[in-house]
């Protein structure tokens, strides 16, 4: 078949994130293991090629970050009117796109989630209520097509909001198993290490992790904290490490490359992910598939992508006080940690981007051929 593809972001972007990752890693599998052309279209950035030919997949760039929900439509309209595609698969992850108000074709919705509120936790009031409001119709205007998310939490948010049950599917996120292996050779680090790896964004509520940290420090002297990864909230991180007199124990790396981060991810004696809400929490099982485990709020996406006192614990979200209890007993204590670790290889082991891409075409190719 012949696949329109619409995101906002493509791999290549530096603003690409896990969103990214997961559309793509479909994309790439929908081309090279089950025969589609894939068109991609998304936003641009100074210094980028308008097109070009990306593991099969041909991308088409327009716009920028800040314009590209409007600058998208003249382009989509020339290509629908032009080639003949099957399919669009549409993802919203940002400010939706509405193309069912000016394009007529069939459609697969992929949504890794929603912002819903949890915009006014990361951005400005303005802005905020921007991605809002324009957020609000989603159900509405996407309503008679086939919704595809990535957790159990974002599924049930869209029937809270209006979509019919039997129109939402779950595909859980697969790994490359190739880069996320466990090897036993590897050891943890010499003293007590604590992970948080991925973007560095207010909601994402690292402050929660520093806090915490600090607590654990007072019966642990030796313990470090390494916070990987690169965004616009580093600052106030570094800021609140030094006021709390961590500073020499919170390492800020910043972006890391692959290599790298698995071995950090190998060897940190635990993995947190205190955000406020995801579309599921690769890093998760991520981590679980080399041989750490991991804490997490539990918070939706992330109560998905962890199995409570199986991979890992949850903890309410924002309780710092649990948080560090948490850290405390998988610092000190080898042997619960490393029955989690166990537990977590087991779990990471249901999870493949090829299994996932095979579910995800039946789909396609069931939405391509729907009366819509």
């Amino acid at each position: 078949m012949n696949l329109l593809a619409l995101n906002w972001n493509d791999l290549k972007n530096p603003f690409a994130g896990g969103a990214e990752v997961h559309f793509e890693e479909l994309l790439r599998r929908l081309v090279s293991q089950h025969g589609h052309t894939v068109t991609l279209v998304c936003s641009g950035w100074d210094g980028c090629a308008d097109e070009e030919i990306h593991e099969g997949i041909r991308i088409l760039r327009t716009g920028r970050r800040q314009n590209f929900n409007f600058a998208v439509r003249p382009l989509l309209k020339r290509l629908v009117a032009e080639e003949s595609f099957n399919l669009l698969i549409e993802d919203i992850n940002k400010v939706p796109f509405y193309t069912p108000l000016y394009l007529s074709l069939p459609t697969l919705v992929v949504i890794p989630h929603l912002f819903a509120t949890t915009v006014f936790h990361e951005a400005s009031l303005p802005l905020a209520l921007y991605v809002y409001l324009f957020e609000v119709p989603v159900t509405r205007v996407y309503r008679r097509f086939h919704h595809n998310v990535i957790s159990e939490s974002t599924a049930a948010e869209l029937v809270e909001r209006g979509i019919p049950k039997d129109q939402v599917s779950v595909i859980h996120c697969g790994i490359d198993r190739s880069t996320y292996a466990h090897d036993p050779a590897v050891t943890k680090y010499d003293v007590p290490t604590v992970l948080y790896l991925g973007r560095i964004k207010k909601y994402k509520s690292v402050q929660h992790l520093i806090t915490a940290f600090a607590d654990v420090r007072m019966q642990i002297p030796e313990a470090r904290l390494m916070v990987v990864g690169a965004g616009d909230y580093l600052g106030p991180l570094r800021k609140q490490a030094t006021t709390l007199g961590i500073g020499d124990a919170v390492e800020f790396p910043g972006f890391v490359p692959s290599g790298n981060k698995v071995e950090r991810l190998r060897r940190a004696h635990v993995a947190v992910l205190p955000s406020r809400k995801e579309g599921w929490g690769l890093t998760n099982i991520e981590a679980n598939a080399v041989g750490t485990a991991v804490i997490a709020a539990d918070t939706p996406g992330l109560r998905d992508s962890v199995r409570h006192n199986e991979t890992g614990y949850l903890y309410p979200y924002g309780d710092t006080d649990a948080l560090r209890d948490n850290l405390l007993r998988l610092l000190t204590d080898d042997s619960e940690r490393q029955r989690l670790e166990r537990g977590g290889l087991q779990w990471a082991e249901r999870f493949n981007w090829d299994d996932a891409a095979a579910a995800f075409n039946e789909l396609v190719e069931r939405e391509a051929g729907r009366d819509q």
